[in-house]
């Protein structure tokens, strides 16, 4: 029975831990070395743990509309950097913007979020592209 026990202890120890491994892990979903830039309009932002997310209505050649999901990092992370739903650094639906990004490694339109130009100018910057960003 002991023996039963530490090994169902042993076993859920490590698959809690590959789970929070692989929760961080940028690379088995994104082009590390892919750096993008797009511009468009805000759809949407969402402030929510543990990630946020930047929705960016991207026009195409072809006169058609292609939605951008980007990922951010906590609402806590974001916070910290003077990033909200208010003040000097917010964003707004209807914003025009351009983002830097690493893409999907599918192609999908998904992104994990780097920097941003914010309809003024100034350039703010949302992640290195760390796993803790």
């Amino acid at each position: 029975m002991i023996k039963r026990t530490l090994f169902c202890v042993v076993l859920c120890g490590f698959m809690t831990a590959g789970s929070l491994l692989a929760h961080h892990s940028l690379a088995g979903v994104y082009d590390m070395k892919g750096d993008k830039e797009l511009s468009g309009e805000v759809d949407s932002v969402k402030f929510v743990n543990p990630h946020g997310s930047l929705t960016v209505a991207v026009k195409n050649p072809d006169g058609s509309t292609t939605d951008w999901v980007l990922t951010l990092g906590s609402a806590t992370t974001l916070a910290q950097r003077g990033i909200g739903k208010t003040g000097p650094n917010a964003l707004h639906a209807g914003d025009k913007i351009t983002v830097k990004f690493l893409p999907a490694r599918d192609g999908s339109p998904l992104g994990f979020l780097k920097t941003v130009v914010m309809p003024d100018g100034r350039v703010i910057q949302i992640s290195a592209g760390n796993p803790n960003d």
